[in-house]
């Protein structure tokens, strides 16, 4: 998946300040990417903002996907926040990512499989269903799964990603084909 400038995501809202400075002390305590997902995870928790943190316009959704919207983007690249709003039914593609990731739903049910990479195909090796405040963290490897709505109004979800969405364009680094058994 290639992004050219003219498409990368451009800041389009506003993320409460004590919600990105939470983040960036997390970030900024150094370690592992698994160690800083746990703790930008734990420094959500009870710090979740709702899905008012988005226009009416944007929480409508829209039918031809799931949609993201930049809310923080780091100055200096460390981290950045995105809003999805997910319709019933939309999901993404089996993916894995760049780097770390916390999500924390904030309105809805997501549904999540995590799966393993076992060569020629993958593996089903986790079934989550993520209420209002399910706040989680991972890191790669081990880090591929496909997210969905599973309910029948409209879905909101926190992400936060371990570079600059607005620099690189997606957090996905690959989206897998392979069977699922």
């Amino acid at each position: 998946m290639s992004v050219t400038v003219a498409e990368l995501p451009k800041v389009t809202g506003t993320c409460p300040e004590q919600v990105s400075a939470a983040v960036r002390r997390a970030v900024r305590a150094g370690g592992t990417w698994q160690d800083t997902a746990t703790r930008v995870a734990a420094a959500l928790r009870g710090r979740l903002p709702g899905p008012g943190i988005l226009s009416p316009e944007q929480l409508a959704g829209d039918p031809e996907g799931y949609q993201t919207h930049l809310v923080h983007a780091e100055p200096d690249g460390s981290f950045s926040i995105v809003v999805m709003v997910w319709l019933p039914g939309q999901a993404t593609p089996v993916h894995d990512h760049l780097t770390w990731c916390v999500t924390a739903v904030l309105q809805g049910t997501e549904y999540e499989e995590v799966y393993a990479n076992r060569g020629d195909h993958l593996e089903t090796v986790a079934r989550n269903a993520n209420p209002v405040g399910t706040v989680s963290g991972f890191a790669p490897p081990g880090d591929i799964h496909m997210v969905r709505n599973i309910g029948d109004a409209i879905a909101v979800s926190m992400h936060v990603y371990g570079t600059d969405i607005s620099r690189v364009g997606s957090s996905v680094r690959r989206v897998y084909e392979l069977p699922v058994r």
